[in-house]
């Protein structure tokens, strides 16, 4: 059977004496040595699993009390092939175990020996040589603040999922916000919202967001050893990353709505309410007929291996999941654009791959035409009822052909009407134009990911394949009318680039964002109750105008238990028309806020990297202690990674502070 060879997984085994008896344990790790969680371990005697694990958040895996015998440690993840490695345990502990496994099917598996690489004279050769290696994780003690000694602020760390990337060239300058991005790297700039009187503003209207690509981006930094600038940090991307336990049905919507409200954690005076929505999931193996188009930038600032080599290896890893009913084209543009694959069957996997392989970097970027021929080919082929997706990859380095955003944008936004939708998956470092494909994918009616590593490139085409290409509602719209009877004043936390007029919330000529199957949607409000001080500076006494002997009318307030009132508006994926979704919510605190909670810490997280004027409180203590506190469920070892995160970042928080006084 045809392999898919370009990633490789490594299990170092070490085996050691423990009190009463021997314990079996490794760590999971990718070829450029970042451990990736969520493995399946099995330790098997005579053909039968007798016992079974899965590797944490930090790659790690154990097994206690380890009898004396002959084993098989088997290791399964999906879009890998099975790993095997015979294991003697016995009075000493045997040399320590490599085991590589390449990507593929999980029906193929590789064997090797003790001490020995694995090896597999089959297996197709990559086209590309492998991600660089990058350094082990520091092991770093517990506590707030020791993810990793202060040493390393200026080094490069290994990361819980992460590490593909391989670095840029900033510069230091005191303070939280201290790496100065490099000059080809560019943001967003991010005016972050203000408390609005809810006597002045009583509606609040936003679009939805279901990008991640902040988070990762942010990851990214932080495991190279760098706090991240402040306009790569969009929090509610950050809190959007993160799957929550919301109702997913409501009012007959393809969403549920959720409403939680707890005390703020950074501001003892204040109120936090959370919105969640959570798009329902699709059952296994009902994915729709699949029409998707790879437009790949191959231009020459693409040839490092964290780019396109890596999104070769994501394309092959998608590939596995393919059938009959699934069709997939590959455009490539850097100084002019060609089809490298027509529209091929799924089934198809030797031409698929053969096609990825030929792959190769050079030359300038026009985008721009290769837009244009991916949506033609996207919508010769069109499916009805099917997903029909151009997916774009590339670091947003648009430098010939159509480069004006204006122009690209337009571009897009005539070819959505077709049905067919942009996602953008953006990679690499020291080059990244985040604020490019952030703005793409959003006309795109799609969503930006980006793959900081092979292990996020699963996630986003394979794991979680539904929400990144199954939309189940478009333009899709939040108001929200708070009662001035219980609240002085709000703020959202997040979605700068997001907001909306409040007439906006009933134009359905008005664009707004995509849910995907299984996608959630978070977002956070800061509450000021009636009596406290709101902080927002009032006006001076008109000039021009004076109150009148008899007053003026003034809007009389309805009596309510109410704090505020959550409205939706959606439309099916084909539809033109909105449907509206109402939720009141109750000011009375709940008595379990476990969602609330972790959001709060993602966002307190995203305030304190941003050095927010908000922030009041907030500390990188406090934020390791609430996610820890609503940690929940966490099969995928993604909550952990984030409190190692929040760990990591308070340590190059701490060593630049020490840095800017000693220079002083």
């Amino acid at each position: 059977m045809r392999s898919f060879v370009t990633a490789v997984l490594v299990v170092m085994l070490t085996l050691s004496a423990w009190a009463a008896g021997v314990v079996v344990q490794g760590k999971v790790i990718d070829p450029g040595g970042s451990v990736i969680p969520g493995a399946t371990v099995e330790l098997v005697s005579a053909g039968k699993a007798v016992a079974s694990t899965v590797s944490g958040a930090d790659g790690t895996f154990r097994f206690a009390n380890v009898a004396a015998g002959s084993y098989e440690i088997r290791v399964t993840l999906s879009g890998f092939r099975q790993s095997r490695a015979a294991v003697t345990v016995g009075g000493s502990s045997p040399a320590p175990l490599t085991i590589k496994l390449l990507v593929g099917s999980l029906e193929e598996s590789i064997t090797v020996t003790s001490g020995s690489p694995a090896a597999d004279s089959k297996a197709r050769k990559p086209a590309a040589p492998p991600p660089p290696a990058a350094p082990r994780p520091l092991e770093a003690p517990r506590g707030v603040g020791g993810g990793v000694p202060d040493a390393v602020a200026g080094g490069v760390v290994g990361g819980v999922a992460g590490g593909m990337a391989t670095g840029g060239s900033g510069r230091y300058a005191p303070g939280v916000n201290a790496y100065q991005p490099p000059d080809a790297e560019a943001y967003a700039a991010i005016d972050e919202n203000t408390f609005r009187r809810v006597t002045d503003l009583p509606l609040s209207t936003f679009s939805i967001d279901v990008d991640t690509a902040s988070y990762t981006n942010v990851r990214r930094f932080l495991n190279e050893g760098r706090l991240p600038p402040a306009d790569a940090v969009r929090v509610e991307e950050l809190i959007n990353y993160f799957h929550f336990d919301y109702a997913d049905g409501t009012q007959g919507a393809p969403f549920g709505v959720t409403t939680e409200l707890m005390p703020c954690p950074w501001n003892a005076r204040h109120q936090l309410a959370l919105v969640g929505l959570q798009a329902r999931r699709l059952p296994p193996g009902r994915t729709p007929p699949r029409n998707l188009v790879f437009l790949l930038d191959v231009s020459g600032s693409m040839s490092s291996n964290d780019k396109l080599p890596l999104v070769k290896t994501a394309m092959k890893m998608l590939a596995g999941t393919l059938n009959g009913e699934d069709s997939v084209a590959i455009v490539t543009y850097a100084g002019w654009s060609r089809v490298a694959l027509s529209a091929t069957r799924g089934d198809r996997k030797p031409a698929i791959l053969d096609a990825i392989d030929a792959l190769s970097a050079g030359g300038s970027t026009n985008g721009g035409a290769g837009i244009q021929q991916a949506y033609d080919i996207a919508q010769q082929h069109f499916v009805k009822g099917g997903i029909n997706r151009v997916i774009l990859a590339t670091d947003g380095d648009f430098n010939v052909g159509v480069t004006d955003m204006n122009d690209l944008t337009r571009l897009i936004e005539d070819r959505r009407g077709s049905g067919v939708f942009l996602s953008v998956l953006g990679v690499g470092t020291g080059n990244l134009k985040d604020a490019t494909m952030e703005r793409l994918a959003d006309k795109g009616n799609g969503n930006y990911s980006y793959l900081d590593s092979l292990d996020e490139a699963r996630r986003v085409l394979v794991a979680e394949a539904g929400s990144t290409l199954v939309t189940v509602a478009k333009d899709v719209k939040i108001q929200v009318e708070f009662n001035p009877a219980k609240a002085a004043a709000y703020r959202l936390v997040g979605y700068e680039n997001r907001r909306l007029k409040a007439r906006d919330f009933n134009d359905d000529q008005k664009d707004a964002g995509e849910m995907g199957a299984g996608h959630a949607v978070t977002a956070l409000y800061e509450i000021v109750p009636p009596g406290e001080d709101v902080g927002a500076p009032g006006v001076d006494p008109l000039k021009y105008q004076r109150p009148v002997d008899r007053p003026e009318p003034k809007r009389e307030t309805i009596p309510s238990n109410e704090l505020m009132t959550v409205k939706v508006r959606y439309k099916q994926p084909s539809g033109d028309t909105s449907t509206l979704v109402t939720v009141p919510v109750v000011a009375r605190l709940s008595t379990s806020p476990r969602n609330a909670g972790f959001a709060a810490a993602v966002g307190e997280f995203g305030m304190l990297l941003r050095n927010s004027p908000y922030k009041a409180d907030a500390t990188w203590e406090d934020v390791v202690k609430l996610a820890r506190e609503n940690r929940g469920a966490d099969p995928d070892g993604y909550r952990a990674e984030f409190v190692r995160l929040v760990e990591l970042a308070a340590s190059l928080d701490r060593q630049n502070s020490m840095t800017s006084i000693s220079r002083r």
